[in-house]
């Protein structure tokens, strides 16, 4: 068979390639081949088997794993990639026990944020964002999603929309875009958040028209927006035929896990503090709980998702960064791995699942990425470690050695001697 590429000499291949999202105790089962191969042919993958059959295939480029793990592209489901600005200097004050509250008035918080990403051009918001989907690659990411939500009026959430988008055609990266513009209520809606809401729901058609969105969120929260003004928006962005995802339960269990399985979102994110029958009702639905404990960790909180008793439960769970430049600055989404480990409890095994197959179904990723499979995009990566466990235990470092997307090589990791 004549192939484009060959990787041999695969110490442990996670192909993750079930019927999916993988729901409970299924998410403890990996398929693993050890001393495995890959063929890759136009982007895709064309072959897989094991190493001593790989003889028979004949190929332009040959890469020896040397016995490292390789895996599908980690995928990444929820991101607020598009944004102005860096907010650094509130480290110090919440250090200092400053509450967000006080930030705020400072001018610091998310408005510093929305300030500053109405301020800065469409050319250096495109350039900022290249630059952080370069360092999602370099750390393993082969699909993303992205989010608005730091405009809060129309242009600016306009103008994020079409950033992300120009993004996801200028960069080898496959990019998912969110319209989160009921991120928060700016100031002049602080008396009437339904006029808000009404202002961002006229973006719809635009958005729907231009293509600039396929999901539609909303952060369900105390002071921000209540279940019932969640449920009218959410209902109004499915009869325009937009995709939903919520931000639920992140500070108060207001109900929005229930919600999220009401109204049949694709995905409820964050669920840090879900009860107990709002994770009997996940674990019932084919709503996706994406956690992410970055978040939790980032801000110092005790509080993290109960995603161990979610997946006991019976869930469908995923792991995300949240990458954002107020609580959760980083794009390395092996960190979340191993915070997922230690403050989850959640087993190697459901990690892996948590950040390959159930994330991209948590985008409407679920037939293109995330496993390794005949007929698949060839988004693989080659990691410097000997198991998929080693991965979430050795921390803070990225084990990415090669990174492929659709069969070119996107990052090489060159040694330093």
């Amino acid at each position: 068979m004549q192939v484009d590429t060959v990787i041999t000499n695969i110490g442990q291949l996670l192909t993750m390639d079930k019927q999916g999202p993988v729901k409970g105790r299924a998410m403890n089962d990996l398929n693993i081949l050890e001393n495995a191969a890959i063929g890759i042919k136009a982007g895709k993958i064309e072959w897989i088997g094991m190493a001593d059959d790989a003889a028979d295939l004949t190929s332009h480029q040959t890469i020896d794993a040397e016995g490292r793990l390789v895996t599908p592209g980690l995928v990444e489901s929820h991101t607020h990639l598009v944004f102005g600005g860096s907010r650094e200097k509130e480290m110090a004050l919440k250090q200092q026990g400053v509450p967000y509250l006080d930030i705020l008035k400072q001018g610091g918080g998310i408005l510093a944020t929305v300030n500053a990403t109405k301020q800065t051009s469409y050319a250096a918001l495109l350039k900022k964002a290249l630059f952080h989907l370069d360092r999602m690659a370099m750390h393993g990411i082969t699909t993303v999603e992205a989010k608005s939500g730091y405009g809060l009026d129309k242009d600016t959430e306009l103008k994020q929309l079409k950033v992300a988008k120009a993004a996801g055609e200028a960069h080898p990266l496959d990019l998912v875009s969110t319209f989160l513009g009921a991120h928060a209520i700016p100031p002049e809606y602080k008396q009437d958040p339904e006029a808000f809401l009404d202002l961002m729901g006229e973006l719809f058609a635009e958005i729907k028209e231009e293509n600039l969105a396929e999901f539609v969120d909303i952060f369900t929260e105390t002071a921000v927006f209540t279940v019932d003004q969640s449920r009218r928006y959410l209902q109004k962005a499915k009869d325009k035929g937009f995709g939903i995802k919520m931000h639920a339960d992140e500070i108060d269990p207001l109900g929005g896990t229930e919600l999220a399985v009401e109204m049949g979102a694709i995905s409820g994110d964050h669920l840090a503090v879900t009860s107990d029958d709002g994770i009997k009702q996940l674990a019932a639905s084919d709503t996706i709980g994406v956690i992410l404990p970055g978040t939790s960790f980032y801000l110092g909180k005790d509080t993290y998702s109960r995603a161990r008793e979610m997946v006991d439960a019976g869930a469908a769970i995923a792991i995300s960064t949240d990458f954002n430049p107020g609580s959760s600055v980083t794009e390395n989404l092996q960190l979340i791995m191993s915070i997922a480990a230690l403050k989850l409890k959640l087993s190697a095994e459901e990690i892996w699942h948590a950040v390959t197959i159930n994330a991209a179904h948590a985008i409407g990723r679920g037939s293109e990425a995330g496993t390794i499979a005949i007929g698949r995009r060839a988004d693989v990566v080659i990691w410097d470690a000997p198991n998929y466990m080693y991965i979430p235990y050795h921390y803070g470092v990225n084990h990415a050695k090669t990174v492929m997307k659709n069969g070119d090589v996107l990052y090489e990791r060159q040694p330093i001697r």
